[in-house]
């Protein structure tokens, strides 16, 4: 079941981010914190979180938002699926949800941004495999060595 994420879920949310051994330990505190400001203020501003929960257990969520200042283009912030089950459809399952919800906004266009590092690239096969083009990539980005990859996928 895919739902809207609450408040008591962060804790287990930072966990999940943190198992996937992909999420530097700055990116689960901005993590944190991003969850924080969502269910402070920015679920208004109609940010979104989900939670995908199965038999009481939560094993991903996904993080997205209008892109400031642009006509209906959306930003995919995070997605993170448990560890013990990637590749077993949730993740595909998760997108499918969120790109549905974003056409339902009227959004047109959706973004990801994710890292060059070898570590990432099941990370971009991914988004690959659910045909998003790689739209960019701005060389040491994050760090010398480390590009900054952009993905893009027209949702109407």
């Amino acid at each position: 079941m895919i739902r809207a994420t609450v408040p008591a879920d962060t804790p287990e949310l930072l966990a999940l981010a943190e198992g996937t051994l992909v999420f530097k330990p700055h990116e689960i505190v901005a993590l944190n914190e991003v969850l924080d400001d969502y269910h402070d203020t920015n679920h208004a501003e109609q940010h979104r979180c989900v939670t995908v929960e199965e038999d009481g257990q939560i094993i991903g969520f996904a993080y997205y938002a209008p892109a400031a200042m642009t006509e209906r283009t959306w930003y995919l912030y995070w997605i993170a699926v448990r560890v013990d089950i990637q590749t077993k459809g949730t993740g595909s399952r998760l997108m499918a949800h969120v790109e549905e919800d974003i056409r339902n906004k009227q959004g047109r266009l959706l973004l990801i941004e994710t890292s060059s590092l070898p570590h990432y690239s099941l990370t971009r096969r991914f988004y690959e495999k659910l045909n998003y083009e790689k739209e960019a990539v701005i060389r040491d980005f994050y760090a010398d060595h480390d590009d900054l990859v952009v993905f893009r996928k027209r949702l109407n």
